[in-house]
């Protein structure tokens, strides 16, 4: 038995010699733990929404055994058109990083584990978490794409739910903010509801100016989103060529249009004017990103133009367009993927004739020209800044300026030599051309053009389809100009000319209004005409026809160029009439578009709180989702409900 005791003894100190290498009853300490490190990731469940960003997630490592090495993190796991902000990232233990989730609006909805895999050295680690994507929310979306809302050029939203008539008050709406620019904001500006710009949705307005700029604001913050220069190198704007009508320098005049659906992700058009290094003047089309600004491929095109005819800077049977003549005033019209241009003069500055262009929207090459003027001289488009009007038909209306017409007429009561100065035309477009399919003239034309008294100072609207007491369906635009009368077409017979009468006219409506440099509102059957030196006034429609005497009007008058009005409403409930007085300082006016009685202006406030600056000459306001925008000369000024 003590044999087999001492044995075994001897086995135990062998096995133990084994395992620590020392001899029996050896004291030496097993080796230190290895340095280490972990992952983790807070919250641990995370959902974004498609077009949207996700809140931020915290990514820690924590160091064990005096683990102090930088830690590389990769990640993994993410679903078809979300990203990661950083894409990858260096860690240190104890100090935490943040990422963020972005869902391009195309994602779609699922479910993912998204996995973190940290290394350093040999060591590697990994922390998970589970990412929901969220379809986009569809809400009903209220863009302004062009001139005065619409093709027709109405001037309303119906689709204004925010501003009611009972809080546009001084109490409770008032200048929110001005938008600095780099100068003067001629055109109207524009927007769009639920844009993704830099991986995060905004409510998006769009600012151009006469020093060649293009500006996205946000359009609740006001925080710039980006700004561009549409001059090319070694290029400045145009001089005002001595004319008072653009001044001091001539860039962006025209309201711009946007297609949503164009490009990668939707497309601003623009013209811009400009003066290079040798002296030459230069028009260019645009097709700019709406998230970027970036020139979009192929653009931008140099305008030139040709038309066969005689007239003013003609040669060798054609009308040539200069460039430095000219100025492209009038709001962009984009219809059945063609943009379309019209052309004004520098004041009254010969030579010059009457341009109408057409470009197509996906190439931006020239596609239809027209001249209204070929064997004449003047006849500019102008229209005080307006927009080219359209039906849904593919018809374009304007109101052609003071300029040569052919009293002689052919057989279908044309001009004999197709020279259409001061007139209300009516182009088609069919077949991707241009061609005056009827025209109104007045029986005084000639004395008008040769008086300075045309039609050409006003805008043209295409009213929506009016049904008289018999159930027939009308047709009606309306146009007003220098001479103070109302005319309204039939866009079916416009009515061509009459040297005896204007009888063949659908109806005319004398000494209602002064003379008009801007143009007419509609909303609920009523067209509201704000002219110079005179009140703003409501020509309700009974039975097909504009009153023949306005029903109501504003206690204020508007001096020159008097007001274009807007209209905001929740479909026929809360109208509200924006007009702005061009005075110093500029007033912004809101009426309720029933009775014109005064809501709130901009002076009302105590201390001057809501005043903007100086007015702009031809000026519409624009109106969506609660918010008034005013252009000034430094500027857009930004109406809405106080905090």
């Amino acid at each position: 038995m003590l044999h087999e005791r001492r044995f075994c003894l001897e086995w135990l100190c062998l096995v133990a010699i084994a395992a620590f290498s020392g001899g029996c009853g050896s004291t030496s300490a097993p080796p230190a733990p290895k340095a280490d490190f972990s992952l983790s990731a807070n919250p641990a469940n995370v959902s974004v929404t498609a077009g949207a960003a996700s809140q931020s997630v915290s990514l820690s490592a924590t160091a064990a055994n005096g683990f102090s090495a930088a830690i590389q993190v990769t990640i993994g796991g993410l679903p078809t058109g979300v990203s990661a902000s950083p894409a990858t990232l260096s860690l240190v233990a104890e100090t935490p990083r943040t990422v963020q989730f972005s869902a391009a609006s195309s994602a779609a909805a699922s479910t993912a584990t998204v996995v973190f895999t940290g290394t350093s050295g040999a060591l590697s680690h990994t922390a998970s978490l589970a990412l929901t994507v969220n379809a986009a929310v569809k809400t009903p979306a209220t863009d302004v794409t062009t001139y005065h809302d619409d093709i027709g050029r109405t001037g309303l939203n119906p689709n204004e739910t925010i501003l009611t008539q009972a809080n546009v008050t001084p109490s409770q709406f008032g200048l929110l903010r001005v938008l600095p620019a780099d100068g003067l904001v001629d055109a109207e500006p524009l927007y769009l509801s639920n844009l993704t710009v830099g991986g995060h949705q905004h409510n998006v307005l769009f600012v151009v100016t006469e020093s060649d700029s293009v500006y996205a604001f946000d359009a609740d913050s006001g925080a710039q989103l980006w700004k561009v220069s549409v001059l090319g190198a070694n290029e400045s704007t145009s001089d005002d060529h001595g004319c008072s009508q653009i001044t001091p320098q001539i860039g962006i005049t025209s309201t711009p249009v946007i297609d949503r659906n164009a490009g990668a992700h939707g497309t601003i058009f623009v013209v811009g004017m400009s003066l290079d290094s040798s002296g030459a003047y230069h028009q260019r089309l645009h097709a700019l990103d709406v998230t970027t600004g970036a020139e979009l491929s192929g653009s931008p095109v140099e305008i030139h133009a040709t038309y066969p005819g005689t007239g003013a800077n003609s040669s060798g049977g054609n009308v040539v367009f200069d460039p430095g003549q000219y100025a492209e005033r009038v709001g962009l019209l984009l219809m059945n993927g063609s943009i379309y241009l019209g052309w004004t003069s520098h004041c009254d500055q010969e030579p010059y004739t009457g341009w109408l262009m057409a470009y197509s929207e996906s190439t931006l090459a020239q596609t239809a020209v027209l001249n209204l003027t070929p064997n004449g001289s003047e006849g500019s488009i102008w229209m005080a800044g307006t927009g080219l009007a359209a039906d849904s038909s593919g018809n374009i209306y304007f109101l052609d300026a003071n300029g040569t017409f052919d009293t002689t007429l052919d057989s279908n009561g044309f001009p004999s030599r197709h020279d259409f100065g001061n007139g209300f035309l009516k182009i088609s477009t069919s077949g991707g051309t241009l061609a005056v399919a009827d025209y109104f003239e007045m029986d005084n034309t000639v004395a008008e053009s040769n008086a300075d008294q045309d039609l050409g100072s006003g805008g043209a609207l295409v009213l929506p389809d009016i049904t008289d007491s018999s159930g027939a369906v009308h047709h009606l635009a309306v146009g007003a100009g220098k001479d103070a009368n109302i005319y309204v077409v039939n866009r079916d017979s416009l009515g061509k000319f009459n040297p005896a009468s204007n009888s063949a006219l659908y109806q005319e409506i004398d000494g209602q209004i002064g003379g008009v440099w801007s143009m007419p509102a509609y909303f609920d059957n009523t067209v509201y005409y704000g002219a110079v030196g005179d009140n703003l006034k409501a020509f309700p429609i009974s039975n097909a026809k504009l009153a023949s005497t306005p029903t109501v009007q504003s206690s204020n008058a508007f001096e020159y160029p008097g007001t274009t009005p807007s209209v905001s409403a929740n479909g026929t409930a809360n109208g509200i009439v924006w007009a702005v007085e061009n005075s110093s300082p500029a007033v912004l006016h809101a009426y309720n578009a029933a009775t014109l009685a005064e809501l709130y202006n901009s002076n009302q406030a105590a201390n001057g709180r809501d005043q903007f600056g100086s007015g702009n000459k031809f000026i519409t306001p624009m109106v969506v989702n609660g918010k008034v925008y005013v252009g000034t000369p430094s500027g857009v000024a930004v109406f809405g409900l106080l905090q």
